[in-house]
């Protein structure tokens, strides 16, 4: 008989998944893997280590967490008081809470339980949650480490660990907090680590945490998703709030995620967007867990059609309705551009990605271009000559507006491992 990763798989029963995870998949609509699934899901339930790479909006969260309720669905008995049977560490509130949802939606039937601690909320609250036991507990690195440290929860029982866009975590200096909670893991475990890039230190992180993993890969590093229409227009700082007002108004009901740079950015901007008539919200650091959440419900819901944020939110935003990307500023980190723009053109939309590029952003644009490997469509305005704010080469001559996809592969490595100034400076910005 052939090993089950070698067998075609065309939809989820295929892979032997239980009848209780099956019927929950069926019930959600949910019938075919995507790639990313369909390579991840037969190693997981094998049980290798896997290191799966893909762009956002592949369907990560069941490639890691179809496996995962699979090996604990089989496991006799209830967690004990204060332990947890699986452990997912994500970056952002935002993703912990997207990632607790799509495991509740399809744990029902099995009766698992699904706990998540974060920063913003109430530790004492979820110091109760945690006294009763859970099957997966799903936190950010930081809360975690606070419960650990007042003993609200054993890890000790942990056999299975998930690190949910891994690359981020080490953008957000997360690397400590991991090497203080890895050590209090049950052994032996089975770990799987899921990224949308390759920087060196994520090779690092794997090896340190993962062992002999099976790496699955459905998309080159640095490229965008093929439904996004990309597109770019060459104007000065002050003339970005105009163009902005005027990329909205054409389609005032649609959905419409703008990132700015900093957190007083975001809020400058939303405010002046909302003093001139557009129902906008932001989401960013500075903001309490509830002002979040309520930000991210109404934009879902669409009671607000435009949301500001910083990059607290790239990967954190799980809306298939989001039609608009509009990078209001350039990333300093090329690769968090991809990640932006992945907010759109989900669940296999099509959507739209336009970017501002003043005179002093020209060397970011450079950057991104190179990760890309594209020339990014031009809308209006010319590109920065070599001395103003360091642009290279010559973007693409369409200039339709949206004329183009963004295409290409690999990755600039040596804008992947920031130096210690550029970390502090994005922490501060988010």
């Amino acid at each position: 008989m052939r090993p089950l990763k070698d067998i075609l798989l065309t939809t989820f029963p295929d892979l032997g998944l239980s009848p209780k995870i099956t019927d929950a998949l069926t019930a959600a609509g949910l019938t075919e893997p995507t790639p990313i699934q369909e390579k991840a899901i037969p190693l997981a339930l094998e049980g290798h280590d896997v290191l799966g790479l893909a762009q956002t909006g592949t369907g990560k969260t069941l490639a890691f967490g179809l496996p995962l309720m699979e090996h604990l669905f089989q496991m006799k008995g209830k967690p004990q008081e204060r332990t947890a049977k699986a452990l997912v560490l994500a970056p952002t509130r935002e993703l912990v809470n997207q990632i607790a949802d799509n495991l509740r939606a399809l744990t029902g039937e099995t009766r698992m339980k699904v706990t998540t601690v974060v920063g913003g909320q109430s530790i004492n609250r979820q110091i109760n949650a945690l006294a009763r036991g859970t099957d997966i507990l799903v936190a950010t690195p930081g809360r975690l480490i606070d419960l650990m440290d007042r003993r609200a929860v054993d890890l000790s029982q942990t056999r299975q660990l998930v690190l949910d866009e891994a690359d981020q975590m080490l953008d957000l200096g997360f690397i400590h907090a991991l090497r203080k909670i890895a050590p209090q893991l049950g052994t032996p475990r089975r770990t799987m680590l899921f990224s949308a890039t390759m920087p060196k230190q994520m090779e690092e992180l794997s090896r340190a945490y993962l062992s002999n993993p099976q790496r699955v890969q459905v998309s080159p590093p640095g490229k965008a998703a093929d439904k996004i229409t990309q597109s770019i227009h060459f104007i000065s700082k002050a003339e970005k709030p105009k163009k902005l007002r005027e990329i909205l108004s054409k389609d005032l009901d649609a959905l419409t995620l703008v990132f700015s740079r900093t957190k007083h950015g975001a809020e400058k901007l939303m405010k002046s967007l909302v003093a001139d008539g557009y129902n906008a919200a932001s989401i960013h650091g500075n903001k309490s867990q509830g002002q979040r959440d309520r930000a991210i419900k109404a934009f879902r819901d669409g009671t607000i059609t435009v949301l500001v944020a910083t990059d607290v939110a790239a990967r954190g935003i799980d809306i298939p309705g989001v039609a608009y990307v509009i990078n209001y500023d350039l990333p300093e980190v090329p690769d968090n551009y991809v990640h932006r723009i992945g907010r759109t053109a989900r669940a296999g939309r099509e959507g739209e990605a336009i970017a501002f590029c003043s005179p002093e952003e020209g060397d970011l644009l450079r950057q991104i271009q190179k990760l890309m490997k594209i020339d990014i469509p031009v809308a209006s305005g010319e590109a920065p000559a070599m001395g103003q704010g360091g642009g290279k080469g010559r973007p693409s001559g369409n200039r339709r507006r949206g004329g183009g996809q963004g295409q290409g592969q690999g990755q600039n490595k040596a804008q992947a491992k920031p130096g210690n100034g550029q970390r502090r400076r994005r922490r501060r910005a988010a």
